[in-house]
């Protein structure tokens, strides 16, 4: 593995681990689960767990089209996972959020990311792990 990274720079780097590890945890998912869940349909539904939000919002912070985030969000609802519903604000919008099977599965994922976490920990060091959290939540200032 080390030889596969060993001419990136950073921002390659760092992208690199990311594919590697959304790769893993949508296997380790589909793998346990009778319900096939994408990483972009993950990436809608961390910003709707527990949340209320519009479809407009939820396409602008996952930096995805409105026509691609409205074909994920129907995906989840025929799955079971969100239910879809008119704004009360404003008619024209809907609001999204998780069924119980849905905040079940997300709740799931969140613990097969954490067993993946510590697998990393136990191979890195927990104090690296926590670095690199650090690191990646720090304001970068760009």
């Amino acid at each position: 593995m080390k030889q596969k990274f060993e001419d990136l720079d950073l921002i390659d780097l760092i992208s690199e681990r990311h594919l590697y590890l959304r790769k893993i945890t949508e296997k380790t998912w589909n793998d346990t689960s009778d319900i096939n869940i994408s990483n972009s349909e993950w990436f809608i539904m961390a910003r709707i767990y527990g949340l209320r939000p519009t479809l407009s919002y939820v396409s602008k912070s996952v930096d995805i089209s409105r026509q691609a985030t409205h074909k994920l969000v129907r995906g989840l609802e025929s799955k079971g996972l969100v239910f879809i519903e008119d704004s009360t604000e404003n008619n024209k919008d809907k609001c999204i959020r998780m069924t119980p099977l849905g905040v079940e599965c997300y709740e799931k994922n969140l613990t097969l990311k954490d067993e993946l976490v510590e697998r990393i920990a136990e191979r890195i060091g927990i104090g690296n792990v926590k670095l690199l959290t650090e690191i990646l939540m720090a304001d970068w200032g760009i």
